[in-house]
């Protein structure tokens, strides 16, 4: 049987335009909300997989959703999807069974939990990936991607249903992956029956999706631009809209649309990234305020790209000769000294996540000043900037924290370390973004996060989709039907002076965020630290620390917003 939105089942939230549905066979029970491709006989089918316990089954659907199962032995199942823009969290009391919830202000507000000032400028300063299963709250977890958490006779563990399967045959992996992200973007353009909004920047991500669902529905596409933009990109939107034959409305952004203007921005449960745009974002996606989805290209880089953590994984698979071509090529073809570029991630690979770890907790302990070191390879852990900020207390307590994720179970290999902390970090954004765009009326939808467009993208290997000469070569493979002035372009534009300028605008009321923020008040920052590089990246001096200052004011703004309305106005604003 079937219910839909049955007031009996209150396990997962009805959320604005989210439609939950229920099946059930006496104690057997499956519930989804969210935007669940499964049909009705495909829901009732699987409550065999409900009885069996195989929970990975459960998220083999398109499309975007929560579910919680009951077998009939009293287990229960609650997962959201692998990149966590579905999140699910849980907590226990001293008595009784865990408690778990999909909006971590509902758990905030049952249990009363403080802000753990310390994890979070051990994140801003080493990297959120090293604790993926903790929140910013003491005492409430939260289920990593690519897990689910089950609940057993009192008890809740969580269980891998990554279900990355390692392809064997490539063209046909890249075939598969084409599959199912063209119905991972046609799917909902074709349920929703009228016209969609969809982010065209001119990109290649933004580009594969517009182009996608205008093959089989209306589309209005919207862009962003401003003095500080990248022009070429700009001309790109313009020629993939004509190319598609859709609506294109472009928005000129002036200086008050400039990034890091704080005022007036909404309430977030978790720090948000995409914070410091919302003046932007309200401007450019007023257009399509209304629709019933907006499609981004928002995830297109952790699915279709790799970094050179791809090499130092080959590395420690005995593969350095092959590792060794790829690398000599891609940094001659840039400019750079292959060598030392080399002997960088050599050493990556010969220390291992713990000895890298370990050795970044030296430094964070040592009383040398933290400044970056230069460094261009990929590395598990490098203090940059932010570390640079930590009073000498919050120093000691990150580097302890990062001694004990050293001994913690996670993925040894760097490429399947740094693809599933960059999914992570692409779903948190996303999830964090929902209460930024409800405001404004915009549903986001993304396309290139979908459970089986993300298995089909990790089963191809890292070293295939770390392009050298080619950018994102999975995408022309997977796609060929795409444009190929679209999938040869090698270049992609740069926020970097958008940023310098709405940092050098707003420097002094950001400035005094730092200033007045707990983070400071906790004795955990140094304001006049962090005001220095502040003061630099507005000059234009230094553009490296940029997304560490990004991170560091959405963290103010977060707390700030916190102490005025609490997690529950954040809660609100996002259903």
């Amino acid at each position: 049987m079937e219910q839909q939105n049955a007031a009996a089942v209150q396990e997962l939230p009805r959320t604005r335009g989210e439609p939950t549905r229920t099946v059930f066979d006496g104690p057997c029970r499956l519930t989804v909300t969210g935007d669940c491709g499964a049909s009705r006989d495909e829901l009732a089918q699987a409550l065999t997989a409900v009885a069996s316990h195989d929970w990975m089954r459960l998220t083999n659907w398109p499309g975007s959703y929560w579910v919680s199962a009951h077998a009939p032995d009293g287990t229960r199942f609650i997962g959201g999807d692998l990149a966590g823009t579905r999140p699910v969290y849980y907590t226990r009391h001293e008595h009784g069974d865990p408690t778990w919830a999909v909006h971590l202000g509902d758990l905030v507000e049952l249990t009363g939990a403080a802000a753990d000032l310390e994890l979070l400028v051990a994140r801003l300063a080493c990297g959120a990936q090293h604790w993926p299963h903790r929140t910013l709250y003491r005492g409430i977890s939260l289920v990593p991607g690519g897990y689910g958490l089950v609940i057993a006779r009192g008890e809740a563990t969580v269980v891998d249903i990554s279900g990355i399967r390692p392809a064997a045959d490539l063209p046909a992996a890249a075939a598969a992956f084409g599959h199912v992200l063209t119905e991972a973007v046609q799917r909902p353009v074709r349920n929703a029956g009228v016209e969609v909004g969809a982010d065209l920047s001119g990109g290649l991500d933004s580009a594969t999706a517009v182009l996608l669902a205008a093959a089989v529905g209306p589309v209005r596409a919207v862009t962003y631009t401003d003095g500080h933009t990248s022009g070429e990109d700009a001309s790109y939107a313009v020629r993939i809209a004509e190319h598609a034959g859709i609506p294109h409305e472009i928005a000129a952004g002036r200086d008050e649309h400039l990034p890091f203007r704080l005022d007036g921005v909404p309430d977030t449960d978790e720090p948000a990234a995409d914070v410091v745009n919302w003046h932007m974002d309200r401007l450019y996606l007023a257009p399509v305020a209304g629709s019933p989805l907006h499609l981004t290209g928002h995830g297109g880089d952790v699915v279709l790209d790799a970094s050179s953590a791809a090499w130092v994984g080959m590395i420690q698979q005995g593969e350095e000769r092959a590792a060794k071509r790829h690398v000599a090529s891609w940094a001659r073809l840039r400019g750079l000294a292959p060598r030392p570029y080399w002997m960088e991630l050599r050493q990556t690979a010969a220390l291992g996540r713990a000895g890298v770890l370990l050795r970044a907790a030296d430094a964070l302990e040592s009383a040398a000043p933290l400044t970056a070191d230069g460094s261009s390879g990929w590395t598990w852990c490098r203090p940059g900037a932010a570390a640079s900020w930590l009073t000498p207390y919050a120093r000691v307590r990150a580097a302890a924290m990062l001694r004990e994720a050293a001994g913690g179970e996670q993925p040894e290999s760097a490429d399947e370390a740094e693809q599933w902390a960059a999914l992570r970090a692409t779903g948190e954004a996303a999830r964090t973004a929902r209460a930024l765009h409800a405001p404004i009326g915009v549903r986001p939808v993304y396309p290139f996060l979908d459970n089986q467009v993300v298995r089909a993208a990790f089963a191809v290997p890292a070293s295939v989709r770390r392009g050298v000469v080619t950018y994102k070569p999975l995408l022309a493979a997977a796609l060929p039907s795409l444009p190929d002035w679209l999938t040869s372009r090698r270049t992609k534009g740069s926020f970097a002076s958008q940023r310098i300028a709405g940092l050098e605008r707003h420097r002094f009321a950001l400035a005094q965020l730092i200033e007045d923020s707990p983070l400071v008040a906790a004795g955990l920052i140094d304001p006049a630290a962090a005001r220095r590089t502040l003061l630099e990246a507005a000059r234009g001096q230094s553009a490296a620390p940029i997304a560490e200052l990004h991170q560091l004011i959405a963290a103010c703004q977060w707390l700030t917003g916190r102490a005025r309305s609490g997690p529950a106005g954040a809660r609100e604003a996002a259903c």
